[in-house]
């Protein structure tokens, strides 16, 4: 059984200064991938921790190499020159994570048409020019795979009426993987969405909700080991699935959940965009 799969791949991961972009960035590096942070936050933030510099000496500490790249995903010409220089480094492009990502949950009333276009200008246009740019690299990879962190495609009303810029925005990724799965088939690049089933603790979390959330949610890792396993699949064989973390998780073959609480005294508290009859998966420990 090969130990590190990832070993000697190149992986490109938008928006990896912190949160689930890094944890998934470290699980790859632990492999021995080439990690590419391409990310705005080059100088520390008020409020958030997590750099694309600290990114990338952790990933070079887990055992990666490390390449940080201050990019705006919404201007394609930093998009272009951030996959360029990733090409003339490692050689190529294995992995692209579509992870960056704006969130307002404002209703129309209160979402100003600047934050509308933040939103779409990151979320589906990101999405789109970053994987324009990547798929001529991806289609020369070994056993290459897109991954956009977006939910599934669950036409309801509860999902839209709240937040309806912020869920056409998020939704606007998850058409990506739709449209990308079927129109890159024939190179072999494998195109899925994963998403969280319950709140995922990280640092915007943290600033924008408090710390009784923070205790209530799993712990990025989750995340980082269900992407970790879709890059293990063969993508010619495993594309246009919209999943969720641990029921993914589940079908790979784990059982216990509670490494990934924060509090494992604590209820999780369950994310939005997870259709109903997505169950949690069941007979594991610490499950929902």
């Amino acid at each position: 059984m090969n130990t590190a799969p990832l070993k000697g791949k190149t992986v490109f991961i938008t928006g990896g200064s912190r949160g689930i972009g890094r944890a998934i960035a470290l699980r790859c590096a632990r492999d021995g991938a080439h990690v590419v942070i391409a990310a705005k936050t080059s100088d520390p933030h008020a409020k958030l921790p997590g750099t694309i510099h600290e990114s990338a000496r952790e990933i070079e500490a887990a055992g990666g190499r490390a390449l940080a790249i201050q990019m705006d995903v919404r201007e394609e010409e930093q998009v272009a020159a951030a996959i360029a220089r990733t090409v003339e480094t490692f050689g190529g492009i294995d992995i692209l994570v579509n992870n960056a990502s704006a969130i307002q949950l404002t209703d129309t009333a209160g979402t100003d048409m600047k934050r509308y276009d933040l939103m779409h200008g990151v979320n589906t246009r990101g999405t789109f020019v970053t994987t324009k740019h990547a798929m001529p690299h991806l289609a020369k990879g070994s056993n290459p795979h897109v991954l956009m962190l977006s939910p599934p495609l669950d036409m309801k009303e509860k999902w839209f009426s709240p937040h309806v810029a912020y869920t056409m925005a998020k939704y606007g990724m998850s058409m990506c993987v739709l449209g990308f799965a079927g129109e890159f088939r024939r190179h072999g690049i494998g195109v899925n969405a994963l998403w969280p089933r319950t709140t995922i603790a990280t640092s915007a979390i943290k600033y924008v909700v408090g710390d009784q959330l923070m205790q209530m949610s799993r712990t990025p890792e989750i995340m980082a080991d269900a992407a970790h396993a879709i890059f293990c699949k063969n993508s010619r064989q495993f594309s246009g699935n919209f999943l969720i973390d641990d029921s993914f998780l589940a079908s790979e073959g784990v059982t216990d959940f509670l490494p990934y609480r924060v509090d494992p005294t604590k209820p999780l508290a369950p994310d939005f965009f997870v259709p109903d009859e997505m169950v949690p998966p069941k007979g594991v420990k610490g499950g929902i």
